[in-house]
Formats: C-alpha cells, sequence, structure tokens
C-alpha cells in the first residue's frame, strides 16, 4: 500500500509492505487520515515461501517519486524487465531516512519542516543535467534554488545535489554560459567522506585519480529527466 502526502508543497509516498490484508473498502485515490486503521500487519512476500511468523513486520518507507512516466522508460530502457507495480516500482521511489523525521517530528512538533530536513541532507556529489523540464522538477519546486543569472540569460541546464540515495535535495537553474561541456550529464563534485560512508547505491566510482558517474547514476538521471 502506498498513501501520497502533501506536506510543504511537497510530495512524500509511504510506503507498507508485507500486509496480511489491506481495509477492504479502501479505493485508489482515496483520502484517509492520521490513525485511521488501513492495512494489517503479516507476513506476505513476492515469493512462495513468504516470511516466517517469528519475522513477521510492516515493511515501511518514506519515498519521493522520480517520474510518473517510469512505466515507459523501463520498457525502453529493460525491454526485457518484468514491471509487476507500475509507476511504483522500487526503482521510481527514493527513499529517505524515515528516523530523523519521526524522531525530529516527535521532539520539534509544529516547528518540524520537512523541507528544511530534505534541503539539509548530507551532500554525495553534485551533477548538471542538461535538461529544463523534467517531472521532478516540477513535482519537488519547493527544493529549486533561485539563480538571477540562469532567470535573466535563460535557463540551459540544471545543477543538481545528491544525497547518497539518489534524492535531488536542490536544483539550481544554470545558464548556457555556467555549463562547461557539451554533455548531457555532468559530475561536478564528490564529497568522499560520504561516498565512504554511504557507497551503497554505487551511483559513482573513482577511477583513478577521476570519479564517474556509473551505469546505476547514469540509469538515475536517464529516469529523473525522463
Amino acid at each position: 500500500m502506498v498513501v501520497r502526502h502533501l506536506v510543504e508543497g511537497l510530495e512524500i509516498y509511504s510506503l507498507y509492505a508485507h500486509l496480511r490484508e489491506v481495509r477492504q473498502d479502501l479505493k485508489i485515490g482515496q483520502a484517509v487520515k492520521a490513525g485511521e486503521p488501513i492495512a494489517v500487519m503479516g507476513r506476505t512476500a513476492n515469493t512462495h515461501e513468504g516470511i516466517s511468523k517469528d519475522r513477521a513486520h510492516v515493511h515501511f518507507e518514506l519515498n519521493l517519486l522520480v517520474n510518473d512516466r517510469f512505466a515507459s522508460w523501463q520498457k525502453k530502457t529493460f525491454p526485457n524487465q518484468r514491471n509487476d507495480h507500475g509507476e511504483w516500482n522500487g526503482q521510481n521511489l527514493l527513499g529517505i531516512d524515515p528516523q530523523p523525521v519521526l524522531v525530529e517530528g516527535r521532539q520539534q512538533g509544529p516547528k518540524f519542516s520537512l523541507l528544511n530536513l530534505l534541503q539539509h541532507q548530507a551532500e554525495l556529489c553534485r551533477v548538471v543535467v542538461r535538461n529544463t523540464d523534467f517531472p521532478w522538477l516540477r513535482r519537488y519546486r519547493a527544493l529549486v534554488r533561485p539563480n538571477p543569472a540562469a532567470q535573466k540569460e535563460g535557463v540551459a541546464g540544471y545543477e543538481l545535489a545528491l544525497n547518497f540515495n539518489g534524492v535531488a535535495f536542490e536544483l539550481i537553474p544554470r545558464s548556457g554560459v555556467e555549463i562547461k561541456g557539451k554533455a548531457r550529464f555532468q559530475l561536478l563534485s564528490v564529497n568522499e567522506a560520504e561516498y565512504h560512508k554511504n557507497p551503497g547505491r554505487r551511483l559513482i566510482a573513482q577511477k583513478g585519480a577521476r570519479w564517474e558517474l556509473t551505469s546505476h547514476g547514469l540509469n538515475l538521471l536517464e529516469l529523473l529527466t525522463y
């Protein structure tokens, strides 16, 4: 089950899995309220074995949606790969750590800002994309930082700050003169300390003295701007 939340202008999606059942009267697009039962915890899985009784749990995620045209991108990019969940394929959901959201939200109460938390993620790298209109840019407009020079001269692309999971938490419009080179995607900088701390997604790799985007990183940027 996926629930859409609109918080401070941001679309956030909470995901619940391994459920025994979903409330029978719920329909796609139906509004639900905080504290309202939506499902029952279980131990279902996408395998015949399922999850053992002693490991029954709710799988919980907080995600940002990459692209509402994911199914089309996936079919084009990986034509022989199954997609059982449409736009809700795991590749199209970029998770954010729920712990600080829940802990800081509890501690700060009404003063807590999810937008502020997202804007202060640890930076893994910065990239430039030569694209001026893509779904992430429209869906997460609150993460765009103004750049008067680009607004005056015309936007030719965007500089993105990515966290270790590939979440573009800062987007800066750049003019043509601010973008060096002609490549569609360019790696600008790398936070090596963050890379060694959280290398799991393998979005970048070091080749000798140089850093470069891996196939995983390029696929993410392709999907982001598709």
